[in-house]
């Protein structure tokens, strides 16, 4: 198949630099979040927290999901993707400024409220961004789009850590680590200024997708939105509400997975270049310490969440996007249950593995959830990006899980997500009544 075809429309326009130019927000976001994963370990450390209360980094994160997300809905409604996209990047712009008086303070609480405004910034960017990349071209490479889009946020998540690895750790402890933790997020706070800018001066066409289920007529006859009586959105919103919490839950206690489950390495691999730095001794022998962790976070696990998300958007013009779906969760299943389970090497292989097969849950259940929904897509949107508050709740189950037992017993919690969100993928077609989205075989010309 031509890649250029992906965004090409029906009337022939070609929208691939508008599409190149909405990915960068997905990297913007990716890395934001890939930051708030290695800080939960900071704040364990600074302040002796326990694995459940550090979870208040995660929560006030997606708290600001919670927040936004009907608000963010509203401005794409009203602004359209252009204005929507603009409001978000200043709102990023301000929690990322936040972090200058926040570092002053040095109180847990301040910080919490930094992480919950570029929270609320991003929610914006999602709630636009995410439709917006499923109408770029033609329908049927819906789920290809939003994937290959989801690859930058990938590439974030990989930066993300790297970054924050920097800045969130010190070889003389936390507190020396705490003053200068404020600098990436004002780098952040500054390019996003600049891509404002940038974007109010492109040209951002304002499309929707096809009304399908004809609910834009349903909306003008009675006057309410008859969204939620599309089975395969309500369906959605759950899916992505669990998914988001077990992505959250591994992303965040991923590193006192790596401190506390992982066997010990040898000394000729502790003392290698490679590591040099990135081990502790106890007791005579090597284990990985944060930065360790920190460092395998963002060399070996964000880079198979972007290959996933990378190949996702090949195998989505391929293969039917909801059969994906369903297999790539029944796949993580089976791999979290190996992590419980506690089976040294193999566990540990099963934790990196588990980054690949989750990679295109997001983006697939969004453009599944969306599907056919027509200007009412914007709206579907916030309540789809609502979701992501499954990220605030479940992480801290998790961490209560690792608190009381292990580490390695904490990933039941995603093992049951997944199983909902497999169940969502085999059911979609039923659910939506269509194979619509995921015809994705077309023939060359």
């Amino acid at each position: 198949m031509n890649f250029s075809k992906m965004f090409k429309t029906d009337d022939g326009k070609n929208l691939f630099f508008t599409f190149a130019l909405v990915s960068t927000l997905f990297l913007l976001w990716g890395v934001c979040n890939g930051m708030i994963d290695v800080m939960d370990k900071h704040f364990q450390d600074l302040l002796h927290l326990s694995k459940s209360q550090s979870a208040w980094v995660q929560f006030s994160h997606y708290l600001g999901y919670l927040l936004m997300a009907l608000p963010a809905s509203w401005l794409a409604r009203k602004l359209g993707y252009k204005g929507g996209i603009i409001a978000g990047l200043l709102l990023v712009s301000v929690g990322g400024f936040w972090f200058i008086p926040a570092t002053s303070i040095a109180s847990f609480w301040a910080f919490l409220l930094g992480v919950c405004l570029i929270a609320m910034g991003l929610t914006v960017l999602e709630t636009v961004a995410n439709p917006y990349t499923t109408v770029l071209g033609s329908k049927q490479y819906a789920a290809s789009r939003i994937n290959l889009a989801q690859s930058f946020n990938g590439a974030g998540w990989i930066l993300g850590p790297i970054i924050g690895g920097v800045f969130f750790y010190s070889s003389d402890g936390a507190e020396a680590a705490q003053k200068s933790l404020y600098i990436p997020y004002l780098v952040v706070a500054i390019i996003v200024l600049v891509m404002a800018v940038v974007f109010y001066f492109a040209k951002v066409p304002d499309l929707n997708t096809e009304d399908e289920y004809h609910l834009n007529e349903a909306e003008e006859i009675d006057g309410k939105s008859s969204i939620w009586k599309r089975p395969h959105f309500a369906g959605a919103v759950l899916a992505q509400f669990v998914y988001v919490a077990a992505q959250a839950g591994i992303f965040s206690f991923f590193i006192n997975y790596m401190i506390e489950e992982v066997p010990p390495v040898s000394g000729a691999i502790a003392n290698s270049w490679l590591f040099l730095g990135k081990t502790a001794l106890r007791n005579g022998i090597f284990f990985v310490n944060e930065k360790g962790a920190t460092f395998l976070l963002g060399t070996i696990g964000f880079p198979l969440f972007l290959i996933g998300r990378a190949t996702g958007a090949v195998i989505m013009r391929k293969l039917k996007a909801h059969r994906a779906l369903g297999a790539y969760a029944l796949v993580n299943v089976f791999l979290c249950g190996i992590v419980v389970l506690k089976l040294g090497w193999l566990s540990v292989a099963a934790v990196f593995l588990s980054f690949l097969f989750m990679s295109i849950m997001f983006p697939t259940i969004f453009a599944l959830g969306i599907y056919g929904l027509g200007v009412q897509a914007k709206k579907a949107s916030g309540f789809i990006v609502m979701a992501i508050m499954g990220g605030a709740v479940m992480p801290k189950l998790m961490g209560y899980i690792g608190d009381v037992y292990n580490m390695s017993a904490g990933f039941i919690m995603p093992l049951f997500c997944f199983m909902i969100v497999a169940a969502y993928g085999y059911l979609w077609p039923k659910l939506s009544k269509t194979d619509g989205l995921t015809e994705l075989k077309v023939e060359e010309h």
